[in-house]
């Protein structure tokens, strides 16, 4: 399982380190340390995002964006199937969901909480494993 910084949790949540350590101290998603470093585990900081996403969507207007886009975030969910996956990447506020083969998601080593790379490009989406 994948531990994250505060900084790196921050990143990918797509707010400053301090707003992130604010709603760590607040208990909005547990932390533990790890030496002099505050960590978060993967599947609790996945959790976190798609609460915090699905609290910002509310009464607000989707973003315009290109889609040729890079969309860096954190699996938030993976179904896997005989031949195929599905992966769902919460990235900020977007919810993507990628479908492919079964093998790629085992190559990649994709699992909930691990960070990943949603690139969009027509109608393909392509994961990037980080």
């Amino acid at each position: 399982m994948e531990s994250y910084t505060i900084g790196q949790a921050a990143r990918l949540l797509g707010v400053s380190v301090d707003t992130a350590r604010r709603w760590a101290d607040a208990e909005r998603f547990p932390t533990h340390r790890e030496g002099t470093r505050r960590m978060v585990d993967g599947p609790d900081l996945a959790a976190f995002c798609v609460q915090a996403a699905q609290e910002g969507a509310e009464g607000e207007e989707a973003p315009y964006t290109s889609a040729r886009n890079a969309f860096p975030g954190i699996v938030t969910g993976v179904k896997l199937g005989t031949v195929d996956a599905q992966v769902e990447i919460q990235a900020g506020p977007h919810r993507i969901v990628s479908l492919l083969t079964r093998e790629a998601v085992e190559e990649l080593g994709l699992e909930v909480g691990a960070r990943a790379t949603a690139r969009v490009k027509s109608t393909s989406v392509f994961i990037d494993r980080v």
